[in-house]
């Protein structure tokens, strides 16, 4: 199958970014430049995986963020843009010498972003499934953060960070879509675990969680920083200040709520 016909293939299933998708899968897969006259032997399966619907991330077995690559398999959801809306607000509000919990890590992108870019700092990242963990903690060695980083097997729903720690920044991006609207969602999206996408009928439950559950492993002046969806900025604003907490809001890259930044009223002294 030569490049030429991997981008018509694409394009015939609908897929807009057809030709980055093609040069990605023949680069990536054969390890060469893509051309549209060369041709790509037993790439086929790999082009009709595509065409059904599977991830293009997964097929591939990793993508990249921030500036980091990251291993990516069906354990866990697929790192996106928008979260970098998250890594960038942790990385300018962390402290020097910055400790800090990362819940729900998944690829561990989060976590390992932020310590890629802050050098002095250190995290937990907690995480339900040990494949999922698996997967962290290989992309913290990927990319050289795993000597100040630790991983941590524990339900975040549950109390599960123990009340010795004490963090600069608790942060997170959950599972935050309500249980009816999965069903709606892309059918690309089908074939990421639904665990780390079901927020629960309102979408809320696993920031209500946090902010019960983990307020007082925050030190004096510390932070909760989470990714929300673009619908959920007055709902989080609503949990915060029956918590006697402040929340601020930041947008991402298309205007649309994305990161809420929730501390303590008492601690905006």
């Amino acid at each position: 199958m030569t490049g030429r016909e991997i981008c018509r293939r694409l394009k015939s299933a609908g897929i807009e970014n057809y030709r980055f998708e093609a040069k990605i899968l023949a680069e990536e897969l054969y390890k060469g430049r893509y051309s549209d006259e060369t041709d790509y032997p037993g790439i086929e399966p790999a082009v009709n995986k595509r065409v059904a619907g599977y991830p293009l991330q997964y097929i591939i077995g990793k993508w990249w963020f921030w500036d980091c690559e990251f291993i990516v398999s069906e354990n866990c959801l697929i790192p996106r843009a928008d979260t970098e809306i998250l890594v960038d607000t942790v990385v300018k509000l962390l402290p020097n010498g910055a400790y800090f919990a990362d819940l729900c890590t998944g690829s561990g992108c989060v976590a390992v972003s932020v310590l890629h870019t802050r050098k002095d700092a250190k995290a937990d990242a907690y995480e339900l499934y040990e494949d999922t963990l698996k997967i962290a903690s290989e992309n913290a060695e990927l990319n050289r953060v795993s000597d100040r980083i630790s991983f941590v097997c524990g339900n975040v729903l549950d109390k599960c960070v123990p009340n010795r720690k004490m963090y600069d920044a608790i942060v997170s991006n959950p599972p935050y879509i309500r249980s009816d609207v999965l069903p709606t969602l892309d059918k690309t999206v089908g074939f990421e675990p639904k665990a780390a996408l079901d927020g629960g009928a309102d979408g809320l439950t696993f920031y209500r969680a946090f902010l019960d559950n983990f307020a007082d492993n925050l030190k004096e002046n510390g932070f909760f920083a989470f990714e929300i969806g673009y619908d959920q900025a007055e709902q989080l604003k609503f949990l915060s200040e029956q918590r006697n907490m402040s929340c601020e809001i930041k947008k991402d890259f298309c205007g649309n709520d994305r990161v809420a930044v929730v501390r303590f009223e008492q601690k905006f002294v």
